[in-house]
């Protein structure tokens, strides 16, 4: 026996488009909540941003912090200097024997500890705690034929006195000149050229030697 396949019966076109809706309502359903999510997540960025603008804005208008009390300081005040020490010169070089401050040495001051150079009728133009300037008369010893029987000249002379140092002496301290620079304006005598010419500067280095910073 045979078997014969029959075509099924389709519904009527009018039946299908009655049915359509339905079928596409799920569809329309999904994108419903696909659309309300991504205005969700939308709004919620909107949000955010919104709130940091506001944050960034409330941070830029509140005022600075005022500065701590003690980091404010008032101009620096420069220590107030001490007072310029008196500087003496001591005959001969020894500070343990006579000295001499300004109008010193208008009747004779003797530099060497052997006489043969002294200062007389000094005027002094300046006497600080860094130099002394005085003119006058300079009595030097030719020393011919020898310190002890040479004769003395008379001359012009403009000193300086400079390099004080602090030396300590018993119960005190006290600054002295270390160094004597001679200018003569008339020049000197012939005898004293060569080997006898005399010192020029005239350093005391037994004042430097005993030199201190500072005194008990």
């Amino acid at each position: 026996m045979m078997l014969r396949l029959r075509p099924l019966p389709l519904p009527p076109l009018s039946a299908l488009l009655a049915a359509l809706p339905l079928a596409l309502a799920p569809l329309a359903g999904c994108a419903s909540a696909s659309s309300a999510t991504a205005s969700t997540a939308a709004s919620a960025s909107t949000a955010a941003s919104a709130s940091t603008a506001a944050s960034a804005s409330a941070a830029a208008s509140s005022p600075a912090p005022a500065a701590s009390a003690s980091m404010s300081t008032g101009p620096v005040q420069p220590p107030t200097p001490p007072a310029s020490p008196e500087v003496f010169l001591a005959e001969g070089g020894d500070v343990r024997g006579t000295t001499v401050y300004r109008p010193g040495c208008g009747s004779g001051c003797p530099l060497s500890g052997d006489g043969t150079t002294s200062l007389w009728n000094m005027t002094w133009t300046a006497w600080d705690s860094t130099q002394a300037d005085g003119t006058g008369t300079e009595k030097i010893d030719d020393c011919n034929p020898n310190c002890a029987a040479g004769t003395l000249h008379a001359v012009a002379v403009r000193v300086a006195l400079s390099k004080p140092v602090l030396v300590c002496q018993p119960g005190k301290g006290a600054w002295y000149w270390t160094r004597v620079i001679f200018t003569w304006p008339d020049g000197l005598p012939a005898v004293f050229s060569g080997d006898n010419a005399p010192e020029n500067p005239f350093d005391y280095p037994d004042i430097t030697a005993q030199q201190a910073t500072s005194c008990p």
